[in-house]
């Protein structure tokens, strides 16, 4: 145990946490500007491994980190548009259109993987900033300065972009039109919309961004690991939407759970490296994640208020 708390072990178990926690962050990320408008979305997961898989075929058969990245993109923000459709226009109860979509992901993706694939086929996994043609020379020099360089300055592009969102929808929704139309369908839609406020314009663009983030999030996480297997999100998308409440709703309160969730993740990883946990107790160390969810869940039920409008359908009539 003693070897785990040396700086450098410390150091590279942090920094391995922070890129854990770029899919759950941007997963809930878009998960929070969806149920600011009202709308929740279970199926998180499912749009998570369609573009898992997305992205991974494109890149296996191109070689283009970028082209699978904008796949994920694409098939999140189409899953986006039929579950707007579903919830918005038809008034189709969230919870089961959610789950539907988490289970046509993820029985589709494997379908996909199985007849387009067949064994499992590692591929190039996305490489630090230092790595690429155009910045490497920036950054190479700062990924080799001692333990700030791996801590800071040694991520793929994608971790930057995951935590650069956090300011940026903070400043959306508290000092943008749309995000402030977003926060009042989400909390009384018939006020807003005796103002003048198209409440199912609002909630449906905010689910198009909240599952194009969750595209994103697949896409990040299938491309860092360098492969795609079965239910390669392990129910990630679900501990996305509890991140959420874990957050009270709040771009920079999600990011902190994301960080424990990745900080968790990192540590459990270095401690069966290190032979610190016994393989019997293994398992038991890889369901924290869940646990913590559930613990989190059940202190924060009582103290904090989600939006009032939340799951609520609206209409006019």
């Amino acid at each position: 145990m003693s070897e785990f708390f040396t700086l450098s072990v410390l150091i590279a178990t942090f920094a391995s946490a922070v890129r854990f926690a770029v899919p759950y962050l941007l997963a809930a990320l878009g998960e929070t500007i969806g149920q600011r408008s009202g709308v929740l979305n279970l199926g998180v997961d499912g749009v998570m491994l369609l573009s898992a898989f997305g992205a991974y075929y494109t890149v296996v058969e191109t070689g283009s980190h970028l082209f699978g990245i904008g796949v994920g993109l694409l098939i999140g923000l189409f899953m986006g548009l039929v579950y707007a459709v579903v919830t918005v226009n038809l008034h189709a109860q969230q919870g089961i259109s959610g789950i539907g979509i988490f289970l046509f992901g993820l029985g589709f993706s494997d379908l996909l993987s199985q007849e387009l694939v067949g064994a499992i086929q590692p591929i190039r996994k996305l490489p630090s900033l230092a790595k690429l043609p155009l910045v490497g020379g920036i950054f190479e020099p700062l990924e080799d300065i001692k333990y700030l360089g791996e801590l800071l300055f040694s991520h793929n592009l994608m971790t930057y972009i995951a935590f650069a969102l956090v300011p940026l929808v903070t400043w959306m929704m508290n000092n943008t039109t749309f995000g402030l139309n977003i926060k009042a369908v989400g909390e009384n839609p018939q006020a807003a919309d005796s103002l003048g406020v198209s409440v199912e314009r609002t909630r449906f663009f905010a689910i198009l961004i909240g599952n194009t983030l969750a595209g994103l999030a697949g896409a990040t996480l299938s491309l860092q690991l360098g492969v795609f297997q079965q239910n390669l999100t392990n129910g990630l998308g679900f501990i996305a939407v509890a991140l959420v409440y874990f957050g009270a709703w709040r771009a920079k309160w999600v990011m902190a759970g994301a960080m424990l969730y990745g900080i968790v993740t990192a540590t459990r990883l270095q401690w069966q490296a290190r032979d610190i946990i016994p393989n019997s107790a293994s398992d038991i160390a890889a369901m924290a994640p869940a646990l913590i969810t559930i613990l989190a869940l059940v202190l924060l039920a009582k103290r904090v208020r989600g939006p009032a409008a939340l799951t609520k359908p609206f209409s006019r009539h």
